[in-house]
């Protein structure tokens, strides 16, 4: 099994200055990618954007902050639902087939924040011929009710997990951009980059294009950051954007 993880950034497929807003056109382009797209074994996981963000932020959830407000976890993976509905049924009509993983059903945080994320059931969908899709949503947090989880984090932890041959982060951006808004080709390690991005140990792992970068190194596996342009180009098999592997 050839591994393909691919994660699509809240923002890319929503308007994130509208609470709850599609941005359907580029969905329907991203879809497209991923309908055209010769590969055996894929997981999907898509971000937030103006969905879950919104929610969480009315609530004063996030990955720290937690609540036991029944009506926070109903609003916020309400909101992540409607949004994965989007994503899949636009799958769906490009003869994909897509199944949710919803990660507030299966995993979990300890008392310490580590994060538990089963993925069993995701290699037998993959067995099955069936292509999971997670997404960020809310999980149960021993001691503090719900946190946040991201896609990010589901990304990396699926990855390592299942031994992902090939990992892609499609964002806003065309790749980690230098001082002179230039992309970066490849990064081999976070201290070449980090007059750019910030100093890696006051860097929140799950959030920002430093976080990203520094989980990226510690995947093991060769990772690609882009903007949507090139979704079909790494599909392909290319390493499009900024290629990061430590």
């Amino acid at each position: 099994m050839s591994l393909t993880v691919l994660k699509l950034g809240g923002s890319v497929i929503t308007d994130k200055d509208r609470p709850d807003t599609l941005d359907g056109e580029m969905l329907d382009y991203v879809a497209d990618a991923v309908g055209d797209a010769q590969i055996d074994d894929l997981v999907l996981v898509h971000g937030a954007g103006s969905f879950g963000h919104h929610h969480a932020s009315e609530h004063g959830v996030s990955k720290t902050v937690g609540s036991s407000d029944v009506a926070a976890v109903i609003d916020i993976h309400g909101a992540m639902e409607t949004l994965d509905q989007f994503v899949l049924s636009r799958l769906h009509e490009r003869d994909v087939p897509a199944v949710p993983v919803h990660p507030f059903s299966v995993a979990s945080r300890d008392s310490d924040a580590e994060l538990s994320l089963p993925v069993q059931q995701i290699a037998t969908m993959l067995g099955e011929g069936f292509v999971p899709v997670l997404y960020g949503d809310v999980v149960v947090h021993e001691g503090k009710g719900v946190t946040i989880v991201s896609g990010d984090e589901l990304v990396t932890s699926v990855s390592r997990q299942l031994d992902a041959d090939r990992v892609g982060f499609c964002s806003t951006v065309p790749g980690v951009l230098d001082e002179n808004d230039a992309v970066i080709p490849e990064i081999t390690s976070y201290e070449s980059v980090a007059d750019v991005l910030g100093e890696s140990e006051s860097t929140d792992v799950t959030g920002g294009m430093a976080g990203k970068v520094a989980a990226l190194l510690e995947l093991g596996a060769p990772a690609s950051i882009f903007g949507p342009d090139d979704v079909a180009a790494f599909l392909d098999g290319e390493n499009p954007g900024t290629k990061i592997d430590g």
